[in-house]
């Protein structure tokens, strides 16, 4: 071999050993997203709460809870269809309610509406980005408006002192106790009547920590 192609031979072994191709390690695949926990396991369960309260027909998904309120009370049933019509065009995919109540009447009342009677109620609404919940949390949720900052009538607080987060709000005067905030995908609403402060704070918890 002369001194030519000897280099040569020399040239081309290094430019393999060099080579990017030949010593970059492939590509990782891009990790998949977690996927989010279905609406149905967020709301409250009968462990949450103190008894004895029943849970209401119809409690599930919201098409379920809207079918089941409809022979009782259709002006509800009908507020309701589109109350969850407009948070679709806000880019909701799914909602389910779970409503527990120690006399039937509740069962198909409006949240929050009942005088004497022992109820607790959570509704959970899932979007497809957290930019979505956080938009149809502001506008409110079944009626439910976050109040104005910095003008907050007794009983009202807003933001990270409620302990949900900086998109939330409490309302917390006897009887009604209310809680709605934004946590990842999920907008929540959590409404106790004629129940005391410790089982609200207690069900409101459970249902947070369960937004993942």
């Amino acid at each position: 071999m002369n001194r030519v192609t000897a280099a040569l031979a020399i040239t081309l072994a290094l430019a393999a050993c060099t080579s990017p191709l030949a010593s970059a390690p492939p590509p990782s695949p891009l990790p998949s997203p977690s996927p989010h926990s279905p609406v149905t396991s967020t709301l409250l369960e009968p462990a949450d709460l103190p008894g004895p309260l029943s849970q209401c027909p119809g409690s599930g998904p919201i098409a379920g809870y809207i079918a089941a309120t409809r022979s009782a009370n259709p002006d509800l049933a009908e507020r309701l269809t589109g109350q969850w019509n407009d948070l679709k065009k806000l880019g909701a995919t799914e909602a389910a309610i779970n409503l527990f109540a120690a006399d039937p009447s509740a069962c198909t009342s409006e949240l929050a509406a009942v005088k004497n009677v022992q109820s607790a109620a959570s509704l959970v609404v899932a979007f497809a980005e957290q930019g979505q919940a956080d938009r149809a949390w502001q506008a409110g949720i079944l009626g439910f408006t976050p109040p104005v900052p910095g003008e907050l009538p007794p009983g009202v607080a807003r933001g990270t002192g409620t302990g949900l987060g900086p998109s939330s709000w409490t309302y917390d005067r006897t009887p009604v106790r209310l809680a709605s905030w934004q946590k990842n995908v999920f907008v929540a609403l959590v409404v106790f009547t004629n129940l005391d402060a410790t089982a609200f704070k207690a069900g409101t918890a459970a249902v947070d920590a369960r937004l993942n």
